[in-house]
């Protein structure tokens, strides 16, 4: 295993996840007093998973068809071009 890729992805994804709505909406389940704390962690963890195992998938298969240094070109400007589109939303 390669812990510099591994460490890469966990600080790039842990840092996109911050404040995103997919924790907002953790922490409102969470915020319930009926609801197990248990669950809604389980539940969050297994749809990060599952949402990562289909990046990885989609991303594999990209890979076979299209030159890496392009995908790399297409993610940065889509990143950019999400950037400008809030900064525009605001």
């Amino acid at each position: 295993m390669d812990y510099k890729i591994l460490l890469t992805v966990f600080i790039t994804v842990f840092i996109a996840e911050l404040g995103d709505k997919t924790q907002l909406a953790t922490m409102l389940y969470a915020a319930d007093k009926e609801v197990s704390k248990l669950t809604v962690f389980v539940g969050a963890s297994l749809a990060l998973i599952a949402t990562s195992a289909l990046g990885v998938l989609v991303g594999s298969s990209l890979s076979e068809t299209i030159n890496v240094k392009y995908l790399h070109y297409i993610a940065g400007i889509g990143f950019v071009a999400i950037g400008i589109w809030t900064l525009l939303k605001v």
